[in-house]
């Protein structure tokens, strides 16, 4: 299982959040939304400290996580997090 963050994923959300060199984005599972793995259930992004970082992954000085107690949401595969540039949108993929 894997945390996958594209380069063009990263700048987007620096970009888009403001974020600087050492922020923490968390990635969490929230209600709602379209995801594809849990029916009723998709990811968010945020801004935020770790407290038990499950999946860690660092780009362009930022670095992103999952906290272990949302693991179950991947259900042992990986997430990819990319930037769709012609529709400037993130794209998060989990095979």
């Amino acid at each position: 299982m894997k945390l996958i963050v594209e380069q063009s994923a990263a700048s987007w959300y620096k970009s888009e959040m403001e974020l600087q060199q050492g922020d923490h984005v968390r990635i969490y599972v929230r209600l709602g939304g379209c995801g594809s793995v849990h029916p009723g259930l998709s990811l968010g992004v945020m801004k935020d400290q770790p407290r038990e970082i499950g999946l860690l992954e660092e780009v362009e000085g930022v670095n992103f996580f999952i906290e272990q107690d949302n693991l179950w949401y991947l259900e042992e595969k990986d997430l990819t997090v990319s930037f769709d540039a012609p529709t400037e949108e993130i794209k998060m993929s989990v095979q």
